[in-house]
């Protein structure tokens, strides 16, 4: 494999495959999170040349939205068994097939299937749970920074297109900007079939910043048993108060970023006279200082209280959704909330994570991330749907925007339930 010959190459210049494996994990969650991200810049497009409603839109993209949640645990579960590799090259396999086959589209429930479950299912096969898996396996040391910097590459892949896929919509259609994607989606199944390999003892080596060799534990379940195995381990991290509020304030974190403002914030700003265009430079700005933000959190994430940390996020994000109904929507006051807010933007991943392993560490920590992300998913497909609703039968998003707001400074305050120092019974009911 080519990886052999560029281990030897990293290696021979002191350096560490990870971060190889880094790269190229950090390239596959941006092309992936584009995927995601996409769908926002169609809405009104879709409106348009079909007449379906923003509520009907919103609907289809509530289902890619859970399924991307929901199946993270399986997801996990399907990576320690068949490996991280191959996951994801499936991944990006389905994704490429439903985007291809939406090309075609002219029914609603065409878009339910292909947008909703199909690209949901394949996005949902590696999700944050691949930087969760690549973090623990590969990394012993500076975890936190890397959780971060894989973290910002889902906000940024999410963010970062937006930009091209709505000039591209604008002069050549929605089909156009999603043949891009598929072109994106390719690139970087290549370059996994390439590069990636699952665990640092396929190459004789130990993870960064470790001495010894971690060899991975014997896999030979059957389907049944690995479908279960995941509803066996949320049986067991369910015992822990930990899980619940990890589970709920991610629930609000997905609420108040994926599900709401890069869902809906084009349209928002549409309702107010601002261009696509303008508005989805608005979510690149965005994407720009979170991946500043996301990075300093998760090296703060290695040295401060991560609770402490998720306070603040929680806070601040809730007070910037607040801000925005009293802004006057012109490109300078969306430029200070696109600041303020990206520096938060996923933020809060790097410390949830940490807790997620210092609570439930152990080989299935990754399956419990993947239970708390699904918790992330099933808040952001509310807030897709909340908001199509909102628009659809009030008039106005801005009911939705303030909700989030509100639901950001309770999850500031439900955080701090958790008890600085736990005791080891909580581990030891997720180990045992």
């Amino acid at each position: 494999m080519l990886s052999n010959t560029v281990a030897r190459t990293v290696a021979h210049r002191g350096r560490h495959y990870g971060f190889v494996i880094l790269g190229v994990t950090f390239l596959t969650m941006l092309t992936v999170a584009g995927t995601i991200g996409a769908p926002g810049v169609f809405i009104v497009p879709l409106q348009e040349e079909f007449g379906w409603s923003a509520s009907d839109i919103s609907g289809a993209l509530a289902v890619r939205f859970l399924l991307f949640g929901l199946m993270g645990p399986f997801a996990a579960a399907f990576m320690n068994r068949f490996g991280v590799r191959r996951m994801m090259l499936v991944s990006l396999g389905i994704i490429t097939g439903g985007i291809v086959l939406s090309l075609g589209m002219t029914r609603l429930w065409q878009l339910f299937l292909l947008w909703g479950v199909v690209i949901g299912v394949g996005t949902g096969l590696t999700a944050m749970v691949l930087g969760a898996t690549v973090a623990t396996r590969w990394f012993s040391a500076r975890r936190g920074l890397v959780m971060g910097l894989l973290a910002a590459s889902t906000a940024t892949g999410q963010l970062a297109f937006l930009p091209l896929l709505a000039n591209l919509t604008a002069h050549f259609g929605w089909r156009a900007a999603m043949t891009f994607v598929v072109g994106a989606v390719v690139l970087a199944a290549i370059i996994v079939l390439l590069l990636m390999r699952d665990r640092p003892s396929d190459l004789g080596l130990p993870p960064y910043g470790a001495t010894e060799i971690v060899h991975p534990p014997s896999q030979h379940a059957q389907l049944g048993a690995l479908l279960l195995h995941p509803i066996v381990v949320l049986r067991d991290a369910a015992r822990v108060p930990t899980f619940w509020v990890l589970f709920f304030t991610f629930f609000i974190c997905g609420a108040s970023t994926n599900g709401l403002v890069q869902t809906h914030f084009i349209a928002l700003c549409g309702d107010y006279g601002l261009a696509a265009m303008g508005a989805a430079s608005m979510l690149a700005l965005m994407g720009l200082f979170d991946f500043a933000g996301t990075l300093g959190s998760g090296w703060l994430s290695d040295r401060f209280d991560n609770r402490w940390l998720l306070f603040w996020y929680y806070g601040l994000r809730g007070a910037s959704l607040l801000y925005l109904p009293y802004s006057d929507f012109s490109l300078y006051s969306l430029s200070i909330f696109a600041m303020f807010y990206g520096l938060d933007w996923v933020a809060t991943v790097p410390p949830t994570v940490k807790l997620t392993a210092q609570r439930f560490g152990g080989e299935r920590s990754n399956i419990v991330f993947g239970w708390i992300f699904a918790g992330h998913q099933i808040g952001a497909a509310s807030a897709a749907y909340g908001g199509g609703f909102s628009r659809t039968f009030l008039q106005s998003y801005m009911p939705a925007f303030v909700t989030a707001g509100v639901l950001c400074l309770i999850a500031a305050a439900l955080i701090l339930t958790i008890r600085s120092k736990t005791a080891l019974t909580e581990t030891a009911a997720i180990t045992a």
